[in-house]
């Protein structure tokens, strides 16, 4: 597993609701609608050096997400911001530290279906967890997943919610190959993204990604398509077929939890450089730079 318990997490401080909890008293309700439906939203956000890389476009699509999903009384964005600072000032996180941010609906008057039975607002919580980067530095090794990855026709993936059974199927799918992670594709059988991360490939020295259809427009999947114009690199959206990703340069994902991740192999073939080895190289470099100034301030929030 990428991921395993870690003893500096055992006395970590949670926000829920209006206020901190001591991580075994951390809880929801049995009414709230995370539970009866995974009705909620959530991102990922990273801590580098006393600053969150990126707050304000994480926060701008939780606001979108659950916008788009009718949430009633949206908390406040400054709300928010002052909950994350308290979350990470009780635990002394500076650094190394990720927050999972989730809103959901909030909880019923009884168990059911109708938001309309969401009439105590929405509930809000901040976990922090002291939590480097999941995949370390060692390239991953994907299978492709029987399981498509949802298209707008069934459920927008640009809605970031808490239902990801979706992806849970593809990564037992991983689990039980012996692989890292699942690549997903879409209804077409183009390349849509992993269970847990965008993907991008390189031919050629030009960089390629999968169009934003059937999966999600990622923060960090935006930054490297940024840095890469920035820094000279041709790169290009389109639609991307598994025999262009078996024989392609580089294979790399992207993710606030892992950063910028190099692919071995998918499906058994190895990801084998012939031209231009320096792409993931250049652009884990400059994503690397970006992080260590650019961000809030903790002490700002």
């Amino acid at each position: 597993m990428q991921q395993t318990y870690n003893p500096a997490n055992e006395n970590i401080q949670i926000w829920v609701g209006d206020r901190l909890w001591p991580r075994d008293a951390a809880k929801v309700s049995v009414f709230d609608s995370a539970v009866q439906g995974g009705d909620a939203v959530w991102e990922g956000l990273r801590v580098y050096q006393g600053r969150i890389f990126s707050l304000d476009d994480h926060l701008q699509r939780l606001e979108d997400s659950a916008h788009a999903l009718a949430f009633a009384a949206i908390p406040e964005r400054a709300w928010i911001r002052k909950a994350i600072k308290a979350t990470l000032e009780a635990n002394g996180m500076t650094h190394d530290a990720h927050i999972r941010l989730t809103l959901t609906r909030g909880e019923k008057i009884t168990s059911g279906m109708d938001p309309r039975l969401n009439q105590k607002g929405c509930t809000l919580i901040v976990l922090a967890e002291w939590k480097p980067p999941v995949y370390g530095t060692d390239a991953i090794r994907l299978i492709t997943a029987s399981v498509r990855r949802n298209a707008p026709m069934h459920l927008d993936s640009k809605i970031h919610h808490n239902n990801l059974l979706n992806n849970i199927l593809a990564k037992i799918e991983a689990n039980i190959a012996g692989a890292d992670d699942a690549l997903m594709l879409d209804n077409l059988g183009f390349v849509a993204e992993t269970n847990a991360c965008n993907i991008f490939m390189s031919r050629n020295g030009v960089l390629l990604t999968p169009r934003a259809t059937a999966c999600l427009p990622g923060i960090t999947r935006r930054k490297v398509l940024e840095l890469a114009h920035a820094i000279g690199i041709e790169a290009h959206e389109c639609d991307i077929s598994l025999t262009e990703m078996y024989t392609a340069d580089e294979v790399f994902t992207t993710g606030t939890m892992g950063e910028l991740v190099a692919v071995a192999a998918v499906d058994g073939r190895n990801i084998v450089d012939k031209t231009h080895k320096n792409v993931t190289q250049r652009l884990q470099e400059a994503f690397g730079a970006l992080t260590a100034y650019q961000g809030v301030a903790i002490d700002a929030l």
